[in-house]
């Protein structure tokens, strides 16, 4: 009984604003009147000239507009990619953050090493200035002046050492400037 009701069940009218076809809805009227004589000549409809003189243009032209709708037709039939996308400006403030993170990591372990040097007693070390002669050219005979070496003391090498070490003892044990400062 119930398959008989289903049988005479009436057809529902389809809303008005529903597209019957293959024809997209978006588009100028220009663009979908070029589309259409290119899709007639392809078919085989039409003769490549008609289509030209169809469209109002020369027949190079409509060449020109045949190639780019099938490169087109070409580029919206490749698959695409499944998943997230790549999104530029999302991985450029990430790597924005990463940069200030590096950069606060980097003021944090000189503010570490400067702790260490004050805790042990030592001067900063200065900065060390490009001397003039470095960038003159050589004046005998285009060979190469021997850059003099510098004298270095056993005493500074062995506190350079010492000065590493206490920075990778502080920054292991996780003493604090606060716990430096109260111990001295």
């Amino acid at each position: 009984m119930s398959r008989a009701r289903h049988n005479n069940k009436e057809k529902r009218p389809r809303p008005a604003g529903r597209r019957k076809g293959l024809a997209p809805a978006s588009g100028t009227s220009d663009a979908k009147r070029c589309a259409a004589a290119i899709l007639e000549v392809l078919a085989g409809v039409r003769r490549p000239s008609e289509a030209a003189a169809t469209l109002g243009t020369s027949l190079p032209r409509y060449y020109q507009l045949e190639r780019r709708a099938l490169t087109g037709l070409l580029q919206a039939c490749e698959p695409v990619a499944r998943g997230p996308r790549v999104n530029l400006s999302r991985q450029l403030t990430a790597l924005e953050r990463e940069n200030q993170r590096l950069q606060r990591e980097c003021q944090r372990q000189q503010a570490l090493v400067r702790m260490a040097q004050r805790a042990f007693g030592l001067s900063p070390p200065s900065a060390v200035k490009a001397s003039s002669k470095a960038h003159q050219e050589p004046q005998n005979g285009g060979t190469k002046q021997r850059r003099q070496r510098k004298a270095s003391v056993r005493a500074l090498q062995v506190a350079r050492g010492l000065c590493s070490d206490a920075t990778a003892d502080l920054s292991t044990n996780g003493v604090t400037q606060a716990e430096t400062e109260v111990a001295s």
